[in-house]
């Protein structure tokens, strides 16, 4: 590794020291860790290699990027080596340093709150993110959107390893910065959902037909066909997607998409 990375890795310091003591903790070992990680080879073969579409996985025990395919080294301009040896820094410089500091805000809301759940509700825990890659060479930015699910919970509970799906943006997002969300659900089958611009923690719960019209729209359908396949008018679809918007504190179309995509309807 050169001498000039070397010196762009250590200005990462003040970013990366949370990181450091969450490796601290006393992680346990996981029987099936070996079996997991063949699953993702498994299916890095199957997705992993579409054009616009990564797969990462972290080792928060050591910091290191434990797996990844796609096409991480075309899109940042950073080698593989860089990425297994020095996983966590790499990421950081990487990213858009407008975005750095907000990721490592996330980060600590996600691992407080991963720490207060039960064992079931951790299994459900899953998180988002938009950030911004730039080019070590070129100085290119690239968008990209990150689908994110903790892959290996240890014995004791503790967030050893993450599973993320990263998508490719084509356009930018009208949030010109990191943007997140994270969600899971209760023992009583209730889903919590929290975002950058609704940091408290929200139950949302949608009536039977709201739930119908949500897996609709996740399919595509426009409120004229939603109105024919429930038997309900065109003006009462508008009346449920008006209230689903409200439940969800969705701004607009887009970010109750946004939500929706990662709720369990």
């Amino acid at each position: 590794m050169d001498k000039v990375l070397l010196k762009d890795l250590r200005k990462q310091n003040k970013y990366t020291q949370f990181f450091r003591d969450w490796k601290e903790q006393k992680f346990e070992e996981h029987p099936d860790e070996q079996r997991k990680m063949d699953e993702l080879e498994l299916l890095s073969q199957n997705i992993g290699m579409k054009e616009g579409l990564t797969i990462a996985c972290f080792d928060y025990r050591n910091l290191s990027l434990a797996f990844f395919t796609g096409n991480v080294g075309e899109l940042t301009g950073y080698p593989a080596s860089m990425f297994r040896e020095k996983g966590m820094e790499t990421t950081f410089s990487m990213t858009h340093p407008e975005d750095r500091t907000e990721i490592v805000r996330f980060q600590k809301i996600v691992f407080d709150s991963f720490h207060q759940l039960t064992l079931a509700e951790k299994h459900t825990f899953e998180f988002s993110y938009t950030t911004r890659w730039v080019h070590r060479i070129t100085n290119k930015v690239t968008w990209v959107l990150g689908k994110v699910r903790p892959y290996l919970i240890d014995s004791a509970g503790n967030f050893a390893m993450d599973l993320h799906i990263i998508m490719q943006l084509h356009t930018s997002p009208k949030i010109m910065g990191y943007d997140w969300n994270y969600s899971f659900q209760k023992e009583d089958g209730t889903r919590v959902f929290v975002s950058k611009n609704s940091p408290n923690s929200r139950i949302v719960t949608l009536t039977k037909k709201e739930k119908e019209i949500v897996k609709l729209i996740l399919d595509g359908k426009e409120s004229k066909e939603i109105a024919e396949n429930l038997s309900i008018s065109v003006n009462t679809v508008g009346t449920h997607r008006k209230n689903i918007l409200k439940k969800l504190n969705a701004r607009n179309v887009g970010e109750m998409l946004k939500i929706l995509s990662i709720y369990p309807f």
